[in-house]
């Protein structure tokens, strides 16, 4: 981890900035799309380590968690998996109990929602589905372009996850500038909080016409 990254997830995680605000800090964008928390009320943030599912078949997950990092978010994506659930309990507790994952951060669907939730763990994905992927090893490799663009931009990037959903920070954000961002973005949400509970201003005037940069 670069001294960028780990400056960058410490003071998230000091701070708990939201999702929201690290989503405002990115432009309004980074939110990986249909994310739910399987269990309400976890909040975590930590670097990616990327993997995948293709073709209907979980094979490749099994494969590539064997050598996940500790206190790392797997985020694991699938390709062309027809709304296959790609991994249930089992593979979860390896993941978070065996390995040590921090969280995991599914781009689609799990299965044995009942136990997953009873055990609440940090988990995020886009749905269930009783239906899972097959054990079997896949036809041919992933698309090396798909593998090499998400190495890119995935991996070692930074997740912040909670009850509204997941956002990534891509490694190329990793800088000081990020952070001054975030920073600043605190600084203005206790700016507006102050307006709204103390001076009991309106939201349009607090938040849109910004009449605390006045210097009358």
């Amino acid at each position: 981890m670069s001294e960028a990254t780990a400056a960058l997830v410490d003071y998230i995680r000091r701070n708990r900035v939201s999702s929201t605000e690290v989503a405002d800090a990115l432009g309004k964008t980074g939110a990986l799309p249909g994310m739910t928390a399987v269990t309400r009320g976890h909040f975590r943030v930590g670097v990616v380590e990327w993997i995948y599912a293709y073709e209907e078949s979980n094979w490749p997950v099994h494969e590539q968690i064997q050598d996940i990092p500790e206190a790392s978010i797997v985020l694991i994506e699938a390709f062309d998996c027809a709304g296959r659930a790609i991994f249930g309990d089992i593979v979860a507790k390896y993941m978070l109990l065996y390995r040590q994952a921090s969280a995991l951060v599914v781009q689609g669907a799990l299965r044995d929602a009942h136990r997953l939730i009873k055990e609440g763990w940090p988990i995020w994905c886009t749905g269930f589905n009783p239906v899972g992927c097959f054990n079997r090893k896949p036809s041919a490799p992933l698309d090396p372009a798909v593998v090499k663009q998400r190495q890119e931009t995935r991996q070692g990037a930074i997740a912040v996850c909670d009850d509204t959903g997941v956002v990534v920070i891509p490694p190329d954000r990793h800088n000081e500038e990020f952070l001054e961002r975030l920073q600043f973005i605190e600084e203005q949400e206790d700016i507006w909080y102050e307006c709204i509970d103390r001076k009991k201003w309106s939201t349009f005037r607090t938040i849109c016409l910004k009449d605390y940069e006045s210097k009358e």
